[in-house]
């Protein structure tokens, strides 16, 4: 039996929460969920021959991807799917099944999860998988001649022969460890980057997956597996480390949506890769309020050069509204120990949240350049799915129809982002965007700085190219919200 596991290209993502440039400068990140079940299935069922193929970080044309499929037929195609990315999704699953009409198709991803009815109802998808489905996929492969034993197979949705919809319960992985490290080898590593990296090989990697956290803006705490969180040990962490290693990568993002939840596992992390005498640079995803300043000295010591953070608003009122759970003093604190670290920052912001006026979004700016963190990132905030804010605006009207719903049944390319529109208008909002853009990052001041730190001529001419697209970016370049 082959399988083929697909990355679709990326020619119609919704992205029009960020200026448009943002979105071509950042590079691109491996597939890590179509390597771990690619992993687990060449493990679990090494009679089955995998193929992945990612078009992305090609930016293959869908006739270029045409012409790739008709040198093959595969047994199973498998799609990966997020809802921002659901139409490039969508449009793979036709095209495979208009070339292929006997091969069955199957999306998982993020997106399924929250419209499992919605997913198995798009035309040319034949099953779809909820939750993590490294080993619920190969129990489905090793039965998907037998639909009578379908309904063990924990995440699966298909349509019975009744045409009913099926879906049992999403499933969850418990021990980490036991899921195969994702094999890097089967793509060509060379393809992958990143505007913050500075070597010419790197990847993302993931220590925990679920956050404790209950953020209104995100749908983690609403999701029964992302709301779970669950961790892998130093040395699971640590020996995929060190493959990656071996490979000549040296350059990590830690993808994990909190690493610094559990104090003891980073600092046993921190040691694993000190005690191996790994050589990397590496960054992490994490909140201000899960840190201190002798994790701060470990993490430096260990290799970690910057952390991301998600600052979101510029005052206490704004946080509480969006239940953030700590205050601007903690953040200015944190930014500061952090610093002293010797640990490069990158500071998160939405502007257009709930009940936000002007004086707030200028809160929010005079913090950001109060922080002085290496890189901003300014968001234009949109009300996901899934999350409790989406449903606020939907109970008060703000969202006057259930619109990401709607497209997930029908994923047209003329669909507009929601915003909340309360006090601004889509148009007013595109205008500030770009207007913190280029006030943050065209300052004399942090131009120098940011030369000052550069360590190679190809991380030069990356940030230059990113540069020069903020000089020249306009309220137009928000693109795919109009």
């Amino acid at each position: 039996m082959k399988i083929l596991l697909i990355n679709p290209p990326r020619w119609n993502e919704l992205v029009g929460k960020n200026p448009s440039i943002i979105e071509e400068h950042r590079g691109f990140n491996p597939p890590l969920g179509l390597l771990y079940i690619a992993s687990t299935l060449k493990k679990k069922s090494p009679k089955i021959h995998v193929d992945i193929l990612d078009a992305q970080p090609r930016r293959w044309t869908y006739e270029q991807l045409e012409a790739h499929l008709k040198e093959a037929e595969y047994d199973v195609v498998g799609i990966s799917a997020m809802t921002f990315t659901l139409i490039d999704s969508y449009m793979t699953a036709k095209l495979v099944k208009k070339l292929h009409p006997n091969t069955k198709v199957v999306m998982g991803g993020t997106h399924v999860h929250l419209f499992p009815e919605e997913t198995i109802g798009l035309e040319g998808i034949d099953f779809a998988f909820m939750g993590e489905a490294e080993f619920t996929f190969s129990d489905f492969m090793n039965k998907i001649s037998c639909p009578d034993e379908y309904r063990e197979v924990k995440g699966l949705i298909y349509h019975n022969g009744d045409g009913k919809v099926v879906k049992s319960v999403p499933a969850l992985v418990d021990d980490l460890d036991k899921v195969p490290f994702p094999d890097r080898t089967l793509l060509d590593i060379r393809l992958y980057d990143s505007l913050l990296g500075r070597r010419a090989l790197n990847t993302t990697i993931i220590s925990s997956r679920g956050c404790p956290f209950r953020c209104a803006f995100c749908d983690r705490p609403l999701s029964p597996v992302t709301s779970h969180f669950r961790w892998r040990s130093a040395k699971n962490v640590a020996d995929e480390l060190s493959e990656c290693a071996e490979l000549g990568i040296k350059d990590f993002l830690f993808y994990d949506d909190t690493f610094t939840v559990n104090k003891k596992r980073v600092l046993e992390i921190c040691n694993e890769i000190r005690s191996r005498g790994l050589r990397i640079r590496w960054d992490i995803r994490t909140r201000v309020d899960t840190v201190d300043r002798d994790m701060l000295a470990i993490l430096k010591k260990a290799g970690c050069t910057a952390i991301h953070y998600g600052v979101e608003a510029g005052n206490d009122r704004v946080l509480n509204v969006i239940k953030k759970g700590f205050t601007i003093a903690k953040v200015k604190e944190t930014f500061e120990a952090t610093r002293k670290a010797g640990i490069e920052t990158l500071a998160y912001f939405m502007i257009g949240l709930p009940t936000e006026k002007e004086r707030d979004i200028q809160d929010s700016f005079a913090l950001a350049k109060e922080l002085k963190p290496d890189y901003a990132h300014f968001t234009i905030f949109s009300p996901y799915p899934g999350t409790e804010l989406y449903s606020r605006g939907l109970e008060r009207g703000i969202l006057r129809r259930d619109v990401w719903r709607d497209f997930a049944r029908d994923p047209t390319p003329d669909f507009r982002i929601p915003v909340w529109e309360e006090h601004f208008s889509r148009d007013q909002l595109f205008g500030m965007i770009v207007k913190f853009y280029k006030s943050f990052y065209m300052r004399p001041r942090y131009i120098l700085s940011r030369v000052k730190k550069l360590q190679s001529w190809d991380e030069f001419m990356k940030k230059a190219r990113a540069g020069l697209s903020v000089i020249h970016m306009k309220k137009e370049d928000v693109n795919h919200l109009k």
